[in-house]
């Protein structure tokens, strides 16, 4: 299944580094997510996107995950001459990983 069958995920950024938050539609599906969504996966995903390291943090009292991914937005939103260069729509590219 893809991610987006089971969660929501927002973006953000600063400078160059990009912030994926994913927040399961039911908060049940949380355990899903900490098991089958691991750093390593989401790297093997976008590793056109980001070049850098990615770091995981678990929310258990928001039943979220927070993947900071370093290096991920072409040198970051003044430096880039990529369309999206926040890197709002990567939000996206997450959720169509499968799981």
């Amino acid at each position: 299944m893809k991610l987006y069958e089971i969660a929501h995920s927002r973006a953000g950024d600063k400078g160059n580094t990009l912030t994926l938050a994913l927040i399961p539609y039911k908060e049940s599906d949380y355990p899903t997510l900490c098991e089958k969504v691991t750093v390593a996966k989401v790297k093997n995903h976008l590793h056109e996107i980001v070049w850098g390291d990615i770091v995981r943090y678990e929310l258990p009292n928001i039943a979220s995950l927070l993947f900071v991914c370093h290096n991920a937005l072409l040198g970051g939103v003044t430096t880039s001459l990529a369309m999206d260069t926040h890197g709002k729509t990567l939000s996206y590219a997450l959720l169509e990983m499968e799981i």
